[in-house]
């Protein structure tokens, strides 16, 4: 091979599903995210603590366990039933610590802000990311401010990132679901997604669709207290459950099986869905999380969940198996069984 054929083999990444531009599903949380990561970034910056794909990277200083994590927030509208892309910016980069099995302590914001973007509404929106760090427990410590033209932005986009000490004894990992294990989740799913879409499209129901938007850190340290060695730990944003579950199964290399009737789901939620067209298996969630926890401590775990204001309506949706490696199936209400992968497209864009 020439020197200048062997330049181009190592400087050109492979293609992704054939897309010569970035495209609104590399956002999605699904499938092209996942290779959008796998292919062009990993390859450039691995190491041992990017390499899990945690919500997180885990590492230690001085003997002290650390979580580091950063999220980035460009969610329209930025006003939207049950919060604002403020509070979410904190809960989101709160909860990717949480999900290390981490204490959340302190945080940076980064704001991008488009010139002619209303005081009040930046007021409005720093006053909750104010209220939503206090009520969390963790300190925001540092910052940024950049402001670009008129038309060169979208009103503001927030990035948050975040630091915490990891739970002594607690070693939570999206490779350590094993054969047998059960998976909880705490409550109704893709209320974020459809709470953004049903303002999004005008859609009035009766009863209103608010936001799942939380800081679970609190409902985590529950469950730790509950079964210190719980396994995985995952909150389903961007792609919903079962791109979450789809990227623990390829981590692990185990099954994952899902009873479709006993995913909690909302009767407006489920309309609304029905309305759009869309899966609310796949809708995003930024109040939910998914415990992967060993079947003996199932119980125990899920009895603290539900004494948590966080997770009266928590269950148990599923289990791990050793069968199809790598693939999420779901038992249908019918009697059938489908596999259910990563989404493959983008359905909700800019949901957080």
């Amino acid at each position: 091979m020439s020197p200048k054929a062997d330049l181009l083999t190592s400087s050109c990444p492979v293609p992704i599903s054939d897309h010569k531009d970035i495209v609104l599903g590399h956002g999605s949380g699904g499938r092209l995210s996942h290779q959008l990561i796998q292919k062009l970034i990993l390859p450039q910056f691995k190491n041992q603590w990017l390499e899990p794909l945690h919500d997180g990277a885990i590492f230690s200083i001085d003997g002290a366990k650390l979580a580091f994590s950063t999220d980035s927030f460009v969610v329209n509208p930025i006003f939207f039933p049950g919060g604002d892309i403020g509070s979410l910016a904190v809960h989101g980069t709160v909860n990717d610590l949480a999900m290390c099995g981490a204490r959340p302590l302190y945080l940076s914001a980064a704001f991008i802000l488009e010139e002619g973007f209303p005081l009040e509404h930046l007021h409005r929106v720093v006053q909750s990311m104010r209220k939503a760090a206090d009520a969390a427990g963790v300190s925001l410590v540092t910052g940024d401010t950049k402001v670009v033209d008129r038309g060169k932005g979208d009103q503001i986009f927030i990035n948050t990132s975040g630091i915490g000490v990891v739970i002594p004894g607690v070693n939570v990992n999206p490779g350590r679901a094993q054969p047998g294990d059960k998976i909880l989740i705490n409550g109704p799913i893709a209320m974020h997604g459809m709470a953004i879409m049903s303002v999004r499209e005008g859609l009035a129901f009766e009863t209103q669709i608010i936001s799942d938007s939380a800081a679970l850190n609190s409902l985590v340290e529950t469950i730790i207290s509950a079964c210190p060695d719980v396994h995985v730990l995952r909150d389903p944003t961007r792609g919903g459950i079962t791109s979450a579950l789809s990227e623990i199964a390829e981590s692990s290399r185990i099954g994952i099986q899902l009873q479709e009737a006993a995913i909690p789901l909302t009767e407006e939620v489920k309309g609304a869905c029905e309305i759009l067209g869309l899966d609310p298996l796949y809708v995003a969630n930024e109040g939910k999380l998914l415990a992967i926890v060993p079947a003996t401590d199932a119980d125990r775990v899920l009895t603290a969940m539900r004494n948590h204001p966080l997770g009266r309506e928590s269950t148990v949706i599923g289990e791990v198996i050793s069968s199809h490696p790598g693939y999420v199936t779901m038992k249908t209400r019918v009697g059938g069984t489908r596999v259910v992968d990563m989404l493959s497209g983008e359905q909700l864009p800019r949901i957080c």
